[in-house]
């Protein structure tokens, strides 16, 4: 079953772990998809794992909007059209309180998680293709507050913000907007939470995030590639301006 066949789509942080889970996942079912990432040695490395004719790659800052427009231009010369926009890059920062985060590691976490996607927001959207399909990558943390990642939750609460009104906006286009809000998922980017929150214990916080989900265990990258999967395809035709968990029942606990 090809579920995107015909479609093209654009990832950002798309040789992270959900973004190369995701990319992988599209493709399968029938996707052209253009990699955004700012590391160009992953992208390197992304390229050699993947090798296929369907997917390009572009090295771009997302929360540069001359970056922006750039992948924006070479995803249309390259396939023609965008039908489906995931807005994935985010940095974690720093464990921290606030009262002594540090001012340039929240600037920077600003800079990729909000305005990224704001900008991807502002300028891909126009150039989609009516019917298509936006995706943005929150948290938990975008709807619950964790101690010590104040940067982190702000700007994973602000996106959701940012997707109701982007959903509400281009609405007439059928232009669907979405967030999805993972729990803990085992990747790298939890590897440097765990190891941030206590570097003399790293295993000892993945315990205790662990305990927190009622199913026990961390999301895979994959589980939530296929949450996107199902919102870029058109079994989510009629779904905009939501919230979606998939935590293992974290939030619920």
């Amino acid at each position: 079953m090809e579920r995107l066949k015909g479609k093209v789509a654009v990832i950002t942080g798309g040789t992270g772990g959900i973004g190369f889970a995701t990319a992988n996942l599209f493709l399968e079912q029938g996707a052209k998809v253009v990699l955004v990432d700012r590391n160009g040695e992953a992208i390197e490395k992304t390229r050699a794992k993947l090798n296929n004719k369907n997917v390009s790659f572009f090295q771009a800052d997302v929360s540069k909007k001359e970056d922006t427009i750039k992948f924006l231009n070479h995803s249309l010369k390259t396939f023609g059209k965008i039908d489906i926009f995931f807005a994935n890059a985010g940095v974690e920062g720093v464990s921290s309180p606030i009262s002594e985060y540090p001012e340039d590691v929240f600037d920077k976490v600003i800079a990729v998680n909000l305005k990224g996607v704001w900008l991807g927001c502002q300028h891909i959207i126009p150039k989609m293709e009516e019917g298509g399909s936006v995706i943005i990558t929150s948290s938990v943390a975008g709807l619950k507050g964790f101690v010590g990642l104040g940067a982190y939750v702000a700007t994973k609460h602000a996106v959701v913000g940012v997707m109701k009104v982007a959903a509400a906006e281009n609405a007439i286009r059928k232009i669907r907007v979405n967030t999805i809000h993972p729990g803990p998922v085992d990747n790298d980017m939890m590897r440097r939470i765990e190891s941030d929150m206590s570097p003399e214990s790293p295993d000892a916080v993945k315990e205790g995030f662990t305990a927190a989900v009622p199913f026990g265990r961390y999301a895979t990258s994959k589980e939530i590639g296929e949450m996107a999967l199902f919102l870029a395809s058109d079994e989510s035709k009629y779904i905009t301006g939501c919230t979606h968990l998939i935590d293992g029942g974290m939030l619920n606990a």
